[in-house]
């Protein structure tokens, strides 16, 4: 007999940007709480799980770790549909991951769903001495956007829950209201009656 569903809510995210700038031991530190500089590069797509309590709601997180490789696009492209929000990264050692995000955005423009919710991070901000995108950088880059915007590091463990929290708790809100936004669609009184009056007198439900 199968266990009962141990969650609430099952959240698909996606985690993009340049390779080498460390979204594996983002996620890693997320879900693992460790680290290590030793990883290989992603090959393809690779995911992980983890559960969060977000505002008295159990969720389980699905995290897709895309390869940055060019060659790799097409495989992890695939993959914008079916995801729930997605984090952009770039390094702060790296200026041109950081110009990347706007190509990435444009990639989310054009295959992920027109709801999805974005957030922005900055990784390795533990390396001071070879730092070359400042906070502010950041910050109005992701204001350009709309979008939230967190500076990390995998080795200290900085701002990573944070940052999937917040996505988390954005998607959580948005499946919320598109819920309440959808039953008003489909909500018809038993007894509609016509309304004869145009204008401000006329009723909506």
């Amino acid at each position: 007999m199968q266990n009962k569903q141990d969650y609430d809510t099952l959240l698909k995210f996606l985690l993009i940007g340049d390779s080498g700038v460390g979204k594996t031991c983002f996620l890693v530190n997320y879900c693992e709480g460790t680290f290590t500089s030793a990883h290989l590069s992603t090959i393809g797509i690779d995911y992980k799980l983890k559960y969060e309590d977000i505002d008295g709601k159990r969720v389980k997180l699905q995290i897709w770790d895309t390869a940055g490789q060019e060659r790799f696009r097409t495989i992890t492209q695939n993959y914008y549909k079916g995801a729930m929000g997605i984090i952009l990264a770039y390094s702060v050692t790296d200026p041109n991951s950081f110009k990347n995000i706007a190509d990435w955005m444009k990639q989310i423009n054009e295959r992920a769903d027109p709801n999805v919710k974005k957030i922005i991070i900055a990784t390795k901000i533990d390396m001071k001495d070879q730092r070359k995108v400042s906070t502010r950088e950041g910050e109005e880059l992701a204001d350009r956007y709309g979008v939230k915007f967190f500076e990390t590091s995998a080795k200290e463990g900085v701002n990573i829950s944070e940052a999937f929290k917040c996505i988390a708790r954005q998607t959580l809100e948005s499946m919320d209201t598109s819920t309440k936004d959808q039953f008003k669609i489909n909500y018809k009184p038993n007894n509609p009656q016509p309304n004869k009056k145009d204008g401000k007198d006329g009723k909506c439900c």
